[in-house]
């Protein structure tokens, strides 16, 4: 590495990929909540979070695994419609504790589908969040109801049974779930997390 009167370190968590830190002090300076959104191949975590000099603090916490355990989903919780819910139970556990603004910080790095997704759900659920209209693809909303899925399942099971069988396998064996009635799945989940809250 070099070393000299003109090196300079780069901050460690940046060279990992985890803080931008420019970015960061941007939204620190906007004052207003934050709205964390970070997706993992399984889950999606969705976060709002208050930054404090002594450190941040987490005022709501949905995390999609509970969707599963609470609200009747059982496909994968790390795909689209997964996503959707989680942000819109986030989004109606703000609206609950009076939490009315928020401002969006996706990361360095974030899953764009998955996440906009989750944005999307808190957007719906009412609450005022900054963002352009481009920021939501229009194909988006067949996409959360999990109509590509469905889609996808109808032509392999149409046109290569085994294939199908071999990529749906742990929706049809493990969870016995139709893969050709996910968007119905999604309304009645919608439904439990609304009457829930």
């Amino acid at each position: 590495m070099a070393r000299g009167p003109r090196y300079r370190r780069s901050f460690r968590r940046r060279n990992d990929g985890k803080t931008d830190y420019h970015k960061r002090l941007k939204l620190l300076k906007s004052r207003k909540l934050r709205v964390v959104i970070r997706a993992s191949n399984d889950h999606i975590r969705v976060q709002i979070i208050q930054s404090k000099l002594g450190g941040d603090k987490v005022l709501i916490s949905t995390f999609s695994k509970e969707l599963t355990s609470k609200y009747g989903w059982n496909a994968n919780t790390g795909n689209i419609p997964a996503a959707y819910l989680t942000g819109y139970l986030a989004g109606l556990r703000a609206k609950n504790k009076n939490i009315q603004d928020g401002i969006f910080d996706l990361g360095i790095f974030y899953h764009r589908n998955r996440v906009l997704a989750a944005c999307k759900g808190l957007v719906d659920t009412g609450i005022n969040i900054p963002y352009r209209e481009e920021f939501f693809p229009k194909s988006l909303e067949n996409r959360i109801k999990g109509i590509h899925i469905e889609d996808y399942a109808k032509t392999l099971k149409s046109d290569e049974p085994e294939i199908y069988e071999q990529l749906f396998s742990g929706y049809l064996n493990k969870k016995k779930i139709n893969p050709l009635k996910i968007s119905q799945m999604v309304s009645d989940s919608l439904k439990k997390i609304e009457n829930s809250i």
